[in-house]
């Protein structure tokens, strides 16, 4: 029995008890310690109103159970775009400066929340992601590409993981967008350009602008083993400029070698995009505007990941350590690698920028794509004549 029952059937009988004879005292009591499960000597005292039942529970009083708190604790993670816990404590407090004004107990719970506790309040808001297909098709001329792992060489930025994501709703037919990530191994950092179907053109074209965008220069390039990444056109590019790519390729059917960029293929791609089919090419220009504009810079200068420091076995177990949350912008400003007139034009870049403007345009933007696309989608009336 709860102590909010027992404390409304303590006032029910109260009176009674108090009014009655010591024999029906006795038998009143009898059966009230046998449904409260109270001792004898604290229910007689209880039903004399001696004591009072208290309502508060043991343990210390809750620090983050106001409705106020959690109201900003939602909304910030949305405009955040739903990341990890781990990721949210270390953005907080490159957000809360741009964020609405909010009373000053409540910004200091935020500054003080731990991930654990984001998580538990968090989970009820929190949904399962659905699955998309794999567009990668084997090429011709993978036997010139090394196979090699760049993994273990990349201590400064400029490698870069590369992988396309098909928008073809739940079928490969026909022409539709596909979504090439950029992805560099040391900071993060990351680029995102729609393209229309994935010939070898379309390609280096996004290449060569993702490129002219980086913070830092190419060096190398790590790619699956699809054909819209091995084949002549690409790999001439790559390899006969006048500064040569470390042009790799991973192992074939081995998604973790290219870890990385898989993962931003959903948390950049699909979390924002969604699984649907784009086959109409007038998206690539409304998707590429919110990559350039919205999406990227606000997950490049605001959103906070997380790197891998060291993984060990220890029999059936691996261990894995992790690296502080810190975002692209700030591993690269901490870099050594990146010369003072880079560093200059990147925190330039910074102070432009605010992310709860990006975040709402983002929203925006998005909310405008995905009805053009469930419009195209309406099937047309024929009006009779």
């Amino acid at each position: 029995m709860t102590i909010e029952l027992k404390r409304s059937y303590i006032n029910s009988i109260r009176t009674r008890y108090q009014n009655s004879t010591k024999k029906q005292k006795t038998k009143i009591l009898d059966e009230f310690c046998a449904t409260t499960k109270l001792s004898r000597k604290h229910a007689i005292r209880a039903l004399n109103g001696k004591v009072n039942l208290k309502l508060v529970k043991p343990g210390r009083k809750a620090k983050y159970s106001g409705a106020e708190f959690l109201f900003h604790l939602i909304e910030l993670w949305e405009l955040m775009g739903r990341i990890n816990s781990k990721k949210m404590k270390a953005a907080i407090p490159l957000w809360l400066p741009y964020y609405k004004d909010v009373a000053a107990n409540i910004s200091s719970l935020l500054l003080e929340v731990s991930p654990a506790t984001i998580d538990r309040l968090l989970k009820p808001y929190k949904n399962k992601k659905p699955k998309g297909l794999s567009s990668t098709r084997p090429s011709l001329i993978k036997n010139k590409i090394p196979l090699k792992l760049l993994d273990r060489e990349v201590d400064y930025p400029g490698f870069i993981e590369a992988d396309t994501v098909a928008h073809c709703g739940e079928s490969l037919s026909g022409d539709f967008i596909s979504t090439l990530t950029m992805t560099d191994l040391y900071s993060g950092w990351t680029e995102n350009r729609a393209l229309w179907t994935k010939i070898s053109e379309q390609v280096i074209k996004q290449m060569k602008r993702v490129e002219s965008r980086l913070p830092f220069m190419m060096v190398g390039l790590a790619v699956d083993n699809g054909s819209e990444f091995l084949n002549h056109d690409l790999h001439g590019y790559l390899t006969k400029r006048q500064a040569p790519l470390n042009f790799v390729r991973r192992r074939p059917y081995k998604k973790n070698d290219n870890a990385h960029v898989e993962q931003k293929n959903y948390t950049h791609v699909r979390q924002i995009m969604g699984y649907e089919r784009f086959d109409d090419s007038k998206l690539v220009g409304m998707m590429n505007e919110i990559y350039q504009a919205y999406f990227n810079p606000l997950q490049n200068f605001f959103i906070p990941s997380q790197k891998l420091k060291s993984k060990e076995r220890e029999g059936s177990k691996i261990k894995k350590k992790f690296e502080d949350p810190q975002t692209p912008y700030q591993r690269l400003m901490d870099s050594t690698y990146l010369s003072k007139l880079q560093k200059k034009k990147l925190k330039e870049q910074y102070k432009q920028k605010n992310p709860i403007f990006l975040s709402t345009q983002l929203k925006i933007k998005l909310k405008e794509l995905h009805e053009y696309v469930a419009k195209m989608k309406e099937p047309v009336l024929k009006v009779a004549q």
